[in-house]
């Protein structure tokens, strides 16, 4: 499992203020009227020039312990300073610091980066470092796309290298060929089936800034083409799931943070950088230096920009995904995931249809809403079971079984192992979307940790209601919102969590908000259901006449001996859905097997074609990897 690495080692990078105000601390950002390339490219220049400087005036020379690895990344890119980089780097790289993959992917950049400014002592102990410090490849996905597209790139950089001066114990030649098989291999799977790690809030960058590198650093044509694309392929995912550029779920990856406060992600680093449509995160997103140092080398392209900042019409998107790799304990490899988005103006809605993706990170569905500043707001509304296990950890993860729980808080994943949590997925959670409705089934085995349900009520709803018909209503900025809980519930608190020092590194601490914070709406029954419909105050005369619209729809279920929902939504679709079958619909059952790679507004992809349609208004751009080509046209 991942080391939590990231974004709290990366903290300690930074040290004292930088004299501009920060974007991060900054106004709401506005995306220029003028969408004109050059402007564009003007303001997209501007914002990674900010990152730079930022992190270069972080640097105090007289304590070269505020000279990181971002630190060092801005100084090149800004081309300052070479000997005082230099003589950091020596001395960093007598004792290089654990982080597996994640060390080598800085690295690269700066063996790229420094290649005219370096001395040649400090070339030289970077370069002795690949030899002696082992990097381990880690499970993931991303581990595997920062590990593949980082050695790639050394070896090309010392293509002729034997096999002893490596930590691979291969030569140049070797590491390049199965780093190459590799890649290929894993943009064929996201071509044709989907990615396993689909709308990361964090991990998006451990694949864009890979990708970055490769399409500026690399001497083959061939990989340079293919990280250029498939970083327009994850910039067209990014901007088709953000509103107002934050990105909403259902995601593969997120954290506790980030799952009830959906902008506090590296995802909103890419937003802002991209398309200038939200704040970025504290420090950049810590990762986000890293894209920052080779980020003139690329440019969004216009009809993806468009795609990220145009909410006037509504659309519906459909995507194939995948699950996490499995081990073992499964029949099946990587089980197909079947993503369902609905975006209006004034809110999103997104799930798939249930089980478990990863076992750790995975959010399922959600509500979001639009708000003015996103910053601190903790703007959706979902539902989950909170559950744990060491037998489904062993499925995806490959660690000594005994330490696989325990070893979990000390990653960065505290929550895992509690009943009052709010992110993960269960195998006994079935969802089905239509558009602004979610319908959520739960049919627990007893004996199960944790047999309850956990509703995430936000500390920033308004008008919270609990009508006697057994609807909850209330209000998120411009969208009104009714919820259902299918059994009895209570209320609690929701628990946050505090980091303390300690001798392994540091520790957790539960906190409790009180009356203002989050509340869990919590229903301990074993078979179970969440009803949750979405609608704009535009579509109403007042917050009493949404409730009385609801109240009126035509709804039926029953709990045993499992769930069964029977609704009219408020668009008028008939939905009749019980736990284990296919949803049926106006009738008709829904057939997953028709799902194609990506059917909606703007993204559209036949399964298994490897080939990726994006289309805005007149503008158009297909991104073939059959062909290896990027065909820009503008429709009649």
């Amino acid at each position: 499992m991942k080391p939590f690495f990231g974004f709290l080692a990366f903290a300690l990078f930074l040290a004292g203020s930088a004299p501009a105000q920060p974007a991060f601390s900054g106004p709401m950002p506005v995306p220029p009227p003028d969408t004109r390339g050059d402007t564009l490219r003007r303001a997209y220049l501007d914002r990674v020039h900010e990152v730079l400087v930022w992190y270069a005036d972080t640097v105090k020379p007289e304590k070269p312990e505020t000279i990181g690895t971002g630190q060092i990344v801005a100084k090149l890119a800004l081309r300052q300073d070479a000997a005082l980089v230099s003589a950091r780097i020596v001395e960093l790289m007598k004792q290089p610091q654990t982080g597996d993959m994640f060390w080598m992917f800085p690295w690269a950049a700066i063996s790229y980066l420094g290649r005219d400014q370096l001395s040649p002592e400090a070339k030289a102990a970077i370069r002795d470092a690949w030899r002696t410090y082992f990097p381990l490849r880690g499970d993931t996905e991303n581990h595997w796309a920062m590990y593949y597209s980082s050695l790639y790139l050394m070896s090309e950089l010392y293509p002729d290298d034997p096999a002893d001066s490596w930590f691979t114990g291969k030569s140049s030649a070797e590491n390049r060929a199965e780093a190459k098989a590799y890649l290929i291999h894993w943009m064929d799977l996201a071509t044709t089936i989907g990615q396993g790690e689909f709308n990361p809030t964090h991990y998006i960058g451990e694949y864009a800034i890979p990708m970055l590198y490769l399409a500026t650093w690399s001497k083959d044509p061939e990989m340079k083409i293919r990280g250029h694309m498939m970083l327009d392929w994850l910039m067209a995912e990014l901007a088709d799931n953000s509103l107002n550029g934050v990105l909403r779920g259902p995601n593969a990856r997120t954290t506790e943070a980030s799952v009830v406060e959906h902008w506090n992600s590296l995802s909103s680093f890419f937003t802002w950088t991209m398309f200038g449509n939200t704040p970025p995160p504290a420090s950049y997103g810590g990762f986000g230096i890293f894209f920052a140092g080779a980020a003139e080398n690329y440019q969004v392209p216009a009809v993806i920009y468009q795609v990220a900042v145009d909410r006037s019409q509504d659309y519906v998107q459909r995507d194939l995904k995948r699950t996490r790799r499995r081990w073992r304990y499964s029949d099946q490899f990587m089980p197909p995931i079947y993503k369902t988005s609905y975006m209006h103006r004034d809110y999103s809605v997104g799930s798939y249809q249930g089980g478990v993706s990863d076992p750790i990170q995975t959010h399922v569905w959600d509500v979001m809403w639009a708000v003015p500043d996103p910053r601190g707001v903790n703007n959706t509304i979902y539902s989950l079971h909170p559950y744990a296990s060491a037998h489904t950890l062993q499925t995806y993860f490959t660690e000594q079984p005994d330490e696989m729980i325990s070893s979990l808080s000390g990653q960065g994943k505290p929550s895992y192992d509690v009943p009052d949590k709010v992110l993960g997925s269960s195998p006994y959670e079935r969802v089905f979307q239509d558009r602004d409705t979610v319908i959520a089934l739960y049919d627990i085995p007893a004996g199960t940790a944790y047999p309850r349900i956990n509703g995430f009520f936000s500390k920033d709803l308004i008008r919270v209601t609990e009508d006697k018909s057994g609807w909850i209503f209330a209000q998120g900025g411009r969208t009104y919102l009714a919820y259902r809980p299918l059994a009895p519930y209570r209320w609690e608190h929701l628990l946050g969590y505090k980091q303390l020092p300690s001798k392994s590194g540091y520790k957790w601490e539960r906190t409790d908000p009180g009356e203002h914070g989050d509340k869990l709406l919590v229903s301990e029954h074993l078979q179970n259901g969440t009803i949750v419909q979405a609608a704009s105050v535009d579509e109403f005369a007042s917050f009493e006449a949404f409730q009385a619209a609801i109240k009126a729809l035509p709804l039926e279920f029953k709990l045993g001996p499992v769930p069964v929902v029977k609704l009219t939504t408020l668009r008028g679709t008939r939905i009749s859905f019980t736990y284990g079958q296919a949803p049926v619909v106006n009738g008709t059952p829904l057939d997953y097997s028709k799902w194609k790679l990506f059917e909606g507004l703007y993204l559209n992809a036949e399964k298994g074609s490897r080939k990726l349609t994006i289309t805005h208004g007149q503008l158009k751009r297909v991104l073939d990897f059959n062909t290896l080509s990027i065909t820009d046209s503008v429709l009649p």
